[in-house]
């Protein structure tokens, strides 16, 4: 449907500008009085040519769900109707995108569909997770209160993977720098020492003859090289998208020996976070376990999680798969165990959540003061290594002539 650019003006005299969609400007300017809206002015918008070209498009961000949730949860809890509220979120959403999406939701819920159903057929934006505590809401009249909260768990999880992202990023770059500032010796550098050093006329050092023979062979391999890496990375996402290669691959980083403890952290935090929220939400455990094992993100903890699921479903405790994964520490085990006695599991999940959340903040921080020296020792020894063979020969023949 085409948009509408409107300029109107409140009962009070103030003037408001936005846009809405609609079938035609009739139409349009009719919504507009039935918000008690005199128009001042109302043109369609221009189409915009790209606009079914979606890598084009700007991209739902985190943040912007985020503001969504938290605007539209104080809609609610103010008393203003579902309609109106998705109304005015997607008028004044910055966001293209969004704002399109919020728009199909609006129609959806004036047609009938309950909001979570609606939101359900945009699982680009809103998952698993969001979907059932919404729907959760509906049902026990406390839309408001779960918007909050996930709100709140959106942005804990973000902030979670971020740490994570920055911490994987540093010694990304690092290593990215050193291949690229190698590579251009061997290419560039090399070849003009390699011209000098046959006009010596004298055999080379042993480091500077495997310095020269490796930048003859990159210099002649280069594209090969660049194919090889290509195809090995192509090849690793394939074997990735493969359960077994999942599996594996999964349960490789889980036992790494430095990046494998902060994993374990991160899944213990999310876990626990997540399966917290919908609990206290209201969500029916064995719902809330099977949409926790779905958005792990891990393989090797999902059939941990569908082994809790499985347990509870057969009447035992959370507790005890739990202890027999090896994934999860003695004192998460003995938490659960302890909220599921006391019947305040969502409480103390919540509690372990946090605990994890600063443990994986002081794991990071570890992690990041480690890598930092070994990184500057690589770049340093490797391009280091390379000077001091390219300046041997030349050291060789000073030293022959101060003899």
């Amino acid at each position: 449907m085409p948009i509408f650019k409107w300029e109107a003006e409140t009962k009070k005299g103030k003037t408001v500008k936005g846009e809405l969609e609609a079938v035609d400007e009739k139409i349009a300017r009719l919504q507009l009085r039935r918000k008690n809206l005199n128009v001042l002015k109302i043109k369609q918008k221009p189409k915009d040519l790209f606009e079914n070209v979606s890598f084009l498009q700007p991209k739902i961000t985190h943040k912007d769900l985020v503001i969504f949730t938290r605007q539209f949860s104080t809609m609610i809890d103010a008393g203003l109707p579902l309609i109106q509220g998705l109304t005015i979120l997607a008028e004044q959403c910055e966001n293209k995108t969004f704002r399109k999406v919020l728009q199909q939701i609006t129609r959806d819920v004036e047609g009938g569909s309950s909001l979570a159903d609606s939101l359900k057929k945009h699982p680009q934006v809103f998952n698993d997770l969001y979907v059932n505590l919404v729907a959760a809401g509906e049902t026990g009249g406390i839309l408001d209160t779960i918007l909050q909260r996930l709100a709140f768990y959106i942005e804990k999880a973000e902030k979670l993977k971020s740490r994570i992202k920055g911490a994987m990023t540093y010694p990304a770059v690092v290593v990215a720098i050193a291949v690229l500032v190698v590579g251009v010796i061997m290419v560039f550098v090399i070849p003009v020492f390699k011209e000098l050093f046959e006009s010596f006329g004298s055999a080379l050092p042993a480091p500077t003859q495997m310095v020269v023979d490796m930048s003859d062979f990159v210099k002649t391999k280069i594209l090969y090289l660049i194919a090889a890496v290509g195809i090995i990375v192509y090849l690793f996402r394939l074997y990735r998208k493969s359960v077994s290669g999942r599996k594996q691959t999964d349960a490789i980083a889980l036992k790494l020996p430095i990046f494998g403890p902060l994993l374990k952290k991160v899944a213990v935090a999310r876990f626990t976070r997540t399966l917290g929220t919908m609990i206290s939400s209201g969500v029916p455990i064995l719902d809330a376990l099977d949409i926790v094992a779905r958005t792990s993100g891990n393989v090797i903890l999902e059939q941990v999680i569908y082994e809790v699921r499985s347990s509870i479903s057969e009447g035992q405790t959370i507790a005890d798969p739990l202890s027999e994964s090896g994934v999860f520490p003695a004192m998460v085990v003995q938490m659960i165990a302890v909220g599921e006695a006391t019947g305040a599991l969502d409480t103390m999940l919540e509690k372990i959540a946090e605990f994890y959340d600063q443990e994986v903040d002081v794991a990071v921080d570890a992690l990041t003061s480690l890598l930092e020296p070994m990184l500057l020792l690589f770049l340093g020894g490797t391009i280091g290594g390379l000077v001091v063979a390219l300046y041997l020969p030349i050291f060789k023949m000073a030293g022959a002539i101060g003899g």
